[in-house]
């Protein structure tokens, strides 16, 4: 009898196979109201990796990706999974030549467009010398008929260190980079984050974060496929649906940004929507403000912090709900089967006990390495340790928080400043709704402070009132020079602030925003 040998320990593509036995009629997927069971996305994800095979695609091989959250991009990436192939998911807020440039990276064998997306995909491939096969998505598209690349596929096993996800990262200059995270990359940091924010098959998971960010696969959704729960598709963020969809599907968990948490309690709906189902949240991106959980934890949500990096999985520290209130700011400590060290950046080496500098990070689900880029790699893989890049403070008590990135910490007249603590002290003034601080020259203290300030409606307040404001509460060389009042901050498409797009401008209320930066 010729039985075929059995994938890695760690390999993916057996999730939906084995939920599809256990629990075959359970609906894996609510898009946009259209369930899909575990049955249905086995047997579809299974057809569509035997098409891959048939029509020359073989593992090593990239299939990149263009379009909203969706069931079909969910069946793509189960038949990668089981193919050996590495899904490149790419930004649909992207401008046409910065897609270009991430097509020209990731070399895909095959680049699947959705119908919505069309107009941008065709504006990308016309940059390109040679523009790869496209294909649409679905039962309509690739599934009906592929690109044929070539004879068919030889047929291997799908090892643990193949490569699964290739992820663009979310930085905000600098040439584009996409992390490579292999099978066992994915099956650790989910083991990981398991251990600490449970999902189980009775959990009905809200997922608004994109599919193109880490953030959409690894924090929650793939490891609701993994446990057999249902998983609700958002293809964007609008908070009046998340508040009736939470009650209409009797969501039980989420994952967002604080942005997501701010303006889902700023609506008009807040106070009397029916959150009875919601049990916990995930909330990552940036430190939420003390105020802003104090309202989620009166409305009953427990809301788990955390901190995390595409390169590490993306998890990497988290705060338990019972922690939050008592260590407003702090990040927490590491998920399990996950190591941190704090080094000095000037001296590399590791300080001990309490103390600040850059995080390291170390584990099984720290990426392999950026996609075809030894040099990028190797700046940030040092024996064994991933440097993240981002100085934190950790406390007598081993909890860490994150003070800033080290490329966004600006020296004035020696002093080294942190614009996100300067930010969250702008963000205590009852007039301010948002705030981005940025290090600009300065002839007299090499550098200061350039504050852009978004007032909350119907508030009243002016430079000279923040100003007073902020000295009241940080030392007088953290005061940023000037402040401008504008109608709002530039973010990234998880709605981290765009610090490169910021600029001063020469009256009050300019800010400068660069094109093709911080998308």
């Amino acid at each position: 009898m010729n039985i075929p040998a059995p994938d890695g320990l760690h390999t993916l593509g057996r999730w939906t196979t084995d939920r599809a036995r256990s629990a075959p009629e359970r609906t894996a997927i609510d898009d946009r109201g259209v369930a899909l069971t575990y049955r249905e996305l086995e047997a579809r994800a299974a057809a569509l990796t035997d098409a891959f095979k048939d029509a020359g695609y073989g593992p090593g091989q990239r299939i990149a990706t263009l379009t909203g959250n969706s069931s079909d991009h969910v069946v793509l990436f189960f038949a990668c999974a089981k193919a050996g192939l590495t899904l490149v998911p790419l930004s649909w807020r992207l401008a046409p030549a910065e897609l270009a440039e991430q097509l020209r990276i990731a070399a895909p064998a095959l680049f699947v467009v959705e119908p919505e997306h069309g107009a941008l995909g065709a504006a990308a491939m016309a940059l390109l010398p040679l523009p790869p096969a496209s294909a649409e998505p679905g039962r309509d598209g690739i599934e009906r008929g592929l690109p044929r690349l070539g004879e068919a596929a030889a047929r291997r096993t799908v090892a643990d260190d193949d490569p699964l996800l290739a992820v663009f990262t979310s930085g905000t200059s600098g040439r584009p980079k996409a992390a490579v995270l292999t099978h066992a990359n994915c099956f650790w940091t989910n083991l990981s984050f398991s251990r600490t924010v449970e999902v189980g098959r009775d959990d009905v998971v809200l997922c608004v974060m994109p599919q193109f960010h880490v953030g959409g696969w690894n924090i929650q959704a793939l490891l609701a496929w993994w446990t057999g729960a249902t998983v609700v598709l958002e293809r964007g963020f609008d908070a009046g649906r998340v508040l009736k969809l939470i009650a209409q599907r009797r969501v039980t968990t989420m994952m967002g940004v604080p942005a997501h948490y701010l303006l889902l309690s700023q609506h008009p709906g807040f106070g009397d929507a029916d959150l009875s189902s919601l049990r916990r949240a995930v909330v990552g991106g940036a430190p939420m403000a003390a105020p802003l959980l104090r309202t989620w934890h009166a409305r009953g949500v427990a809301l788990t912090q955390g901190y995390g990096l595409t390169e590490a999985g993306p998890n990497v520290l988290c705060l338990a709900p019972e922690e939050a209130l008592r260590r407003v700011g702090s990040a927490g400590t590491p998920y399990p089967h996950v190591d941190v060290a704090v080094a000095d950046p000037a001296m590399g080496q590791e300080v001990h006990g309490a103390g600040r500098g850059e995080l390291w990070v170390r584990g099984p689900g720290v990426f392999a390495g950026y996609l075809d880029d030894p040099a990028a790699t190797a700046q940030v893989l040092v024996d064994g340790w991933l440097h993240t890049g981002d100085v934190v403070e950790r406390d007598a008590d081993g909890f860490l928080g994150v003070v800033d990135r080290l490329k966004d910490i600006y020296i004035s007249g020696g002093e080294n400043v942190s614009p996100s603590e300067v930010e969250q002290a702008l963000l205590s003034h009852p007039a301010v709704a948002d705030a981005a601080v940025v290090g600009v020259p300065d002839p007299r203290w090499g550098e200061a402070g350039a504050a852009f300030v978004v007032m909350r409606h119907g508030a009243a307040t002016d430079e000279e009132e923040l100003t007073e404001h902020l000295r009241s509460v940080l030392a007088h060389f953290k005061v940023p020079r000037s402040i401008e009042f504008v109608e709002d901050i530039p973010r990234t498409g998880l709605h981290k602030i765009a610090r490169s797009r910021l600029r001063p401008g020469p009256e009050a209320g300019a800010c400068t925003a660069l094109p093709g930066e911080g998308r």
